[in-house]
C-alpha cells in the first residue's frame, strides 16, 4: 500500500515510521524544509519539502498513485484543504484528517473529501467511557463523512440482548456487529453466537439505525 503523509510533526513521523515498519510505501510531504533537512533516511519513506496545499505539490508527489493520504499537519484549515484537493483532484481512495480542535469536528465530512476523522480529545474522552461505562452506548470512531460510526456497547446484565443469539438480535439493516470482545478475547461474530453479559459489543451503525440499536442492546 502506497501512503502519503502530510506534515512531518510528532504525529505525522510517528505514522510514518508505523507504516514503514509494516512494509508500506509511504511519502511524507511537509513545508517546514529545514524541519525536513533534519529529518533521517529511512526505508521506505521519502521525505519531501513541499505545500501540501499545494496542487501542483501533490502532482509532483504523484498523489494520482496513492492508495491513502492521512492530513496530519497541526492545522485545521490545511487538513481540510489537503482531504479536499487529495479527493477532488487525485481520486485518492481513502482519506484520513487529523482534528486538531474539537469545535472543528462537524467540519470534517465528506464535503470537505474525509472518509476518516480522528479527533484525539473526542477519542480519549470515548476510551475514558469505554472503561467505567457498563450498559452505555459509546461512540468511538466516524466514518463515511460523518454518517456511519464504530459504537461500543457493555451489555449490562440485565441487557435484552443477554443470552441471545447475534441473529436474533433484529438489528436493523444499517447496522453490523463487527466484533464482540470477551475476557479480553476478539470473538469474530457469527449468526449463531450468544451475547452474554460484560461482552464488548461493537457495532459498525448508521446514525438513523443508532436509537433502535441503543434499545436491542442497552434497552429503552
Amino acid at each position: 500500500m502506497k501512503v502519503a503523509i502530510c506534515g512531518a510533526g510528532n504525529v505525522g513521523t510517528f505514522i510514518a515510521h508505523d507504516l514503514a515498519a509494516a512494509h508500506h510505501t509511504v511519502l511524507v510531504l511537509e513545508k517546514d524544509i529545514e524541519l525536513v533537512s533534519k529529518l533521517k533516511p529511512s526505508p521506505n519513506i521519502q521525505w519531501i519539502g513541499a505545500d501540501a496545499c499545494e496542487v501542483s505539490a501533490l502532482q509532483k508527489a504523484g498523489f494520482d498513485t496513492v492508495d491513502v493520504v492521512v492530513a496530519a499537519t497541526g492545522d485545521d484549515e490545511d487538513n481540510l484543504v489537503i482531504s479536499l484537493l487529495a479527493k477532488q483532484e487525485f481520486a485518492v481512495p481513502r482519506v484520513v484528517a487529523r482534528v486538531n480542535h474539537p469545535e472543528n469536528m462537524w467540519l470534517f465530512n465528506e464535503s470537505w473529501g474525509v472518509d476518516v476523522s480522528v479527533s484525539t480529545p473526542h477519542l480519549l474522552s470515548a476510551l475514558v467511557e469505554e472503561a467505567v461505562s457498563v450498559g452505555s452506548l459509546v461512540r468511538l470512531l466516524q466514518f463515511g463523512g460523518g454518517d456511519a460510526r464504530l459504537v461500543e456497547v457493555t451489555l449490562a446484565e440485565d441487557s435484552p440482548a443477554s443470552g441471545s443469539v447475534i441473529a436474533d438480535l433484529g438489528l436493523p439493516r444499517d447496522a453490523t456487529v463487527v466484533a464482540v470482545v470477551r475476557d479480553r478475547h476478539v470473538v469474530v461474530p457469527r449468526g449463531d453466537t450468544i451475547l452474554g453479559p460484560s461482552d464488548e459489543v461493537l457495532v459498525l451503525v448508521t446514525a438513523d439505525a443508532e436509537p433502535q440499536v441503543h434499545a436491542i442492546l442497552i434497552g429503552a
